[in-house]
């Protein structure tokens, strides 16, 4: 299933072919039909007005928003595996992910969810800055009890990260049994994960963002192949160690926080994009983690689609089309190499 390594740089600008024809299929379908003449004509700006209202307010800041949100997942989920040092492991088991929905649950239980707060030329819904709050809290508590001595133990980051999702989970259905039937619903629908609060203004913050967070893990690529040969070995090779953890950790923990303020809880995609990619190229992550931001990418534009369109007018949650599209073909990939195997 490993693709050669001569052909790395082949597979992923076949990905990234793919992830522009998922891009450009998700400014075509929707709702209300845009054809494809209409969209060539938008190019050359001799589109009607509700052509161009449609693509370029809604349709395209979602479509950038969901580029960005599928890349961080997906490249968080790459870190944390290396880091971890096991395949299986995702951005939500340090209790990120549990500590933003805490924060934008608390708002939308207190009623404060129609809010905005204006920070420069900025204006962001109180979910955002409440989830915002509950991610840094929840990076700054585990940090704090994981390091003794100057140094950070992943293991018990991982612990606490565990007990803290337990812990706040509780809180969460507490504030659940407690909600009107209305607030019950907007939580729900909320922890469910949706795009459908795209902004131009958003979707341009979260692809710098996301651009950024990308560049800066692979030139980390390295430091987390030297992580998979322990932090014994990676100390001999010169590896600083203790910097590079606080660093990767930091940086996961800010681009989950910045997801899942941005877009709700969306399952999956940071544990099987990272695992299917290393399946098919293997644990370089000079490769490995590109390949993840495409396949995130393409994962989450393909799910976003299904999501306007299957029930429509009606809109799925995309955090249940992403678990249901990624964990068949997760368990797949799983069974075949052992049916391989067996035979």
């Amino acid at each position: 299933m490993l693709v050669a390594k001569r052909h790395h740089s082949r597979f992923v600008f076949a990905l990234f072919i793919v992830a522009t024809v998922a891009f450009i299929c998700s400014l075509y379908f929707g709702v209300v039909a845009i054809s494809p003449m209409q969209l060539l004509l938008l190019l050359v700006s001799k589109a009607d007005a509700q052509t161009s209202l449609i693509v370029l307010e809604l349709r395209l800041p979602r479509a950038l928003l969901t580029v960005s949100i599928g890349c961080l997942l997906s490249c968080s989920g790459a870190v944390m595996q290396g880091l971890f040092r096991n395949p299986l492991a995702d951005p939500s088991l340090i209790g990120v992910t549990a500590g933003a929905s805490l924060g934008a649950s608390a708002v939308i239980f207190t009623g404060l969810n129609a809010s905005f707060f204006s920070i420069a030329f900025l204006s962001m819904p109180a979910t955002v800055i409440g989830a915002s709050v509950g991610a840094a809290f929840s990076v700054y508590f585990i940090y704090r009890v994981s390091t003794r001595a100057h140094y950070t133990s992943v293991t018990t980051m991982l612990l606490v990260g565990i007990a803290l999702t337990a812990f706040v989970g509780g809180i969460t259905n507490f504030m659940l049994f407690f909600a009107d039937s209305e607030t019950l619903r907007r939580l729900s629908l909320w922890r469910m994960g949706s795009l459908d609060g795209a902004t131009t203004i958003s979707a341009i913050i979260a692809l710098c963002f996301a651009m950024a967070c990308v560049a800066v893990l692979v030139a980390y690529a390295k430091v987390l192949n030297a992580f998979l040969l322990g932090e014994s070995e990676a100390r001999h090779l010169g590896v600083p160690v203790e910097q590079a953890k606080k660093i990767l950790i930091v940086l996961v923990a800010i681009a989950t926080g910045f997801s899942v303020a941005f877009a709700g809880t969306i399952a999956f995609v940071g544990l099987v994009v990272p695992h299917i990619a290393r399946l098919f190229i293997g644990p370089d992550h000079r490769f490995l983690i590109p390949v993840s931001a495409l396949g995130g990418a393409i994962l989450l534009l393909v799910a976003d689609i299904f999501a306007r369109t299957l029930v429509s007018p009606t809109e799925l949650p995309v955090g249940l089309l992403t678990a249901l599209i990624g964990a068949p073909f997760f368990i797949v990939l799983l069974i075949k190499p052992r049916r391989l195997a067996m035979n």
